[in-house]
């Protein structure tokens, strides 16, 4: 048998398994599978059988078809790069990769999951740790990978992956034509998560004739918005197996992903920055040690929903170190839609009277609270009161929302400074490149790697509030730093370093403020990673507003991030027709529910009805916090989703699976009848309706079905198995 299988284990539904080539044993490889479809993998050719290549003189007529792609991919400085046409194109499989022998590896225990812990060498010295961490129940694996020297010389690294997974795939023992496709997910400011799912052969990932040449798609994002044109997630789908593999990475900055082909079988890697991406190196001294960010992966058999379930759910482990309070999914308002940037004491007050007994928790007073000194818009970095809006003080408006019954919040962008302020000129405590302060529009960043930033932003940042009594901060991040600063290190793993300290500050406010509950913004949806919503009860999904496409945003997002943690806009304006109001607020039940906009000036009808509609929200949370999503869209007459047509359909079942949520919008162009089918093991009924009118909608032979819904009008209706008695 030509590949080595040098370890298996089966762990909840996953195999795992370590392979190595028969002529090199301790070169160890990573493949994973579903546990029930281990048995129908199968041996690979041992050559490349095509006429071009038989007709070929010895050797080049018995070429190798497969390799096996190493566990830990690794570049330093000075030995040879990759060939087949990869330099400038990848650092993997240089001449560092090749060298890595296993030392050793064993199996343990920690914290109730299992660790396979796998020990590799160089032929320079630096020694690797692969840890693999996997969680049986939960049908997930998390890896670890940790670069040492050992050494008595500095030895630098230009690269090293956080994960590297081959095989794929191990159901076909040819190159896998025609079955294999690649999921990835793009990102742009307002129009985040759009899933793309492309064929290997149309990105150009075949097997080379003879397997010589390199093919490679690599992707990623470079500056501290690590979700600014990509997500950190790439996927494989063999759909004649019907067998899905995904990876995540979880890292606040730079990273990059690829696809990444020789031989018959394709292999998934990626890490953080690197010297072809965020002008990335790291040196290593005698006895340090530098670690890659953390990688979630999973296999299923099953399609990309099914993988995209395991991994979303492995961002529910830190929804237990929140605020208790966040397991009902409060509802937020912020007044960014209501005040633009102009909030008042008093503004506020009539607000939280409107919103008193409402069924909203969280009231956020949103960009304008603080002092401009050339009361121009974003002056921000002093974080010094606007008395002019506020005369009293902020703990006296925090202390009015709170007699309401209302949970004040505030907003923040503290990593960042605008002209205007007299933070500004503190250019010894921010960020720098070649020497000047690094500026990106009006913003300067403060350098977290500085103890004077971290104790001056806990006295204006920390100190505000614990002293004007606040529950709830919006923390707001409006622009990227760009590839990296100027430091002690490569620009890149300077910034990377700061960070790192970026981070430690949200730390220190979840242990200095426990109750405090946190919302990620990033202009909307740019830190949507798990590193950050680790660290956070909630996170922003959009900075889309009032746009007609937020229902496809939010449902594309269902796939990305997890629904107790995705905070979607419904701006209610005072001449909203019910219908209007309905489409809002309906997409709101596809994650957690902010309110904006006129809601204190809407009259006592729409009033009314968006009280009904928070009311169904809160009843049906349970379904949304614990379900699972299903988006189902008619056939669209342009792909553009700022002018959507035709209608969408989510569907959320519930844990137990004796309830569900049905999440319907219709945009334009399209007057076809509603059908969806029902979740399949019980017969339904319809028990609760709200939102747009719709005509007899009627449960029958497992499908759910209605008409007259008008365009641009959207509702939820809620299903309960019909239970059976003897």
């Amino acid at each position: 048998m030509p590949i080595l299988t040098r370890a298996e284990y089966i762990i909840g539904d996953l195999c795992v398994r370590y392979l190595a080539p028969d002529d090199r044993p301790d070169a160890w490889g990573l493949s994973i599978l579903p546990a029930s479809m281990r048995e129908t993998t199968v041996t690979p050719r041992e050559h490349v059988d095509t006429p071009a290549v038989r007709g070929l003189p010895a050797p080049w007529n018995t070429l190798r078809a497969w390799e096996v792609d190493s566990l830990v991919h690794v570049h330093v400085a000075g030995e040879a790069y990759s060939g087949g046409y990869a330099q400038g194109r990848t650092l993997r499989n240089s001449a560092s990769t090749q060298s890595l022998a296993v030392r050793d590896h064993v199996r343990k225990s920690r914290d109730g999951r299992t660790v396979l812990r796998t020990t590799l060498v160089a032929a320079c010295g630096l020694v690797c740790v692969h840890e693999l961490i996997v969680d049986e129940a939960a049908g997930f694996l998390e890896i670890q990978t940790t670069a040492e020297n050992p050494t008595d010389r500095p030895l630098t690294l230009e690269f090293l992956s956080a994960f590297s997974l081959g095989g794929i795939t191990p159901f076909a023992a040819d190159d896998a034509r025609n079955r294999l496709w690649t999921h990835r997910f793009r990102s742009a400011w307002s129009a985040e998560g759009r899933h793309e799912a492309r064929t290997v052969e149309d990105l150009l990932l075949e097997r080379s004739w003879t397997g010589h040449g390199v093919r490679t798609e690599r992707f990623g994002q470079t500056g501290s918005l690590p979700v600014n044109g990509w997500f950190p997630v790439i996927g494989l789908e063999d759909r004649t197996a019907g067998v899905t593999w995904l990876a995540q990475l979880a890292t606040p900055g730079t990273w990059q992903l690829e696809f990444y082909r020789r031989a018959d079988q394709l292999a998934l890697g990626g890490g953080g920055g690197d010297r072809l991406n965020g002008e990335w190196l790291k040196t290593l001294r005698p006895g340090e040690r530098f670690s890659a960010p953390p990688a979630l992966l999973t296999v299923v058999a099953g399609g990309i929903d099914e993988a995209c379930d395991r991994l979303t759910f492995a961002q529910r482990r830190h929804l237990r170190t929140q605020p208790p309070a966040e397991h009902a999914l409060p509802v937020v308002f912020n007044e960014w839609c209501s005040s633009w940037g102009r909030p008042t004491h008093d503004s506020i007050v009539r607000l939280a009277d409107r919103l008193a007994g409402t069924g909203v928790t969280y009231l956020v007073i949103d960009d304008g609270w603080a002092e401009r000194p050339g009361d121009a818009f974003q002056q921000n970095g002093d974080w010094i009161v606007n008395r002019r809006a506020f005369p009293d003080g902020l703990r006296a408006t925090a202390a009015a929302i709170r007699a309401r019954g209302l949970v004040p919040g505030i907003w923040f962008e503290f990593e960042a400074v605008n002209p205007g302020s007299a933070a500004w000129h503190e250019t010894a405590h921010q960020l720098h490149r070649d020497g000047l302060p690094l500026q990106a529009g009006n913003r300067r960043f403060w350098d977290f790697r500085d103890p004077w930033v971290h104790e001056f932003l806990a006295t204006r940042v920390l100190g505000l509030l614990r002293d004007s009594g606040f529950g709830y901060l919006k923390v707001d991040c409006n622009d990227s730093t760009g590839p990296g600063c100027d430091g002690p290190e490569s620009p890149g793993e300077n910034l990377r370093q700061h960070l790192a300290g970026v981070q430690r500050f949200f730390a220190r406010l979840r242990a200095e403020l426990p109750d405090l509950v946190i919302e990620n913004c990033s202009s909307g949806g740019h830190r949507l990673e798990p590193s950050m919503m680790a660290l956070t009860a909630m996170s922003s999904f959009s900075d889309a507003h009032e746009t007609p496409d937020i229902p496809l945003i939010a449902a594309d997002l269902n796939r990305l991030v997890c629904a107790p943690q995705k905070q979607i806009w419904a701006v209610l304006r005072r001449d909203d027709s019910h219908q209007r109001l309905g489409y809002s607020l309906a997409a709101t039940f596809l994650g957690r529910m902010c309110l904006s906009g006129d809601l204190a000036e809407l009259d006592a009808g729409a009033a009314q009805f968006v009280h009904e509609g928070i009311t169904f929200y809160r009843d049906v949370a349970p379904i949304i916090r614990d379900g699972t999503f299903r988006c189902v869209r008619s056939a669209m007459d342009n792909p553009s989703n700022l002018s959507p047509t035709g209608q969408q359909i989510v569907v959320i079942t519930a844990h137990e699976q004796w309830q569900c949520l049905v999440v319907w919008h219709r945009f334009a162009g399209d007057h076809a009848p509603f059908d969806v089918v029902l979740p399949s093991g019980s017969t339904w009924r319809l028990a609760r309706a709200w939102g747009g009118a719709a005509d007899s909608p009627e449960v029958a032979a497992g499908h759910l079905r209605w008409t007259g819904a008008a365009a641009w009008s959207g509702g939820g209706f809620l299903l309960e198995a019909v239970r059976m008695t003897t």
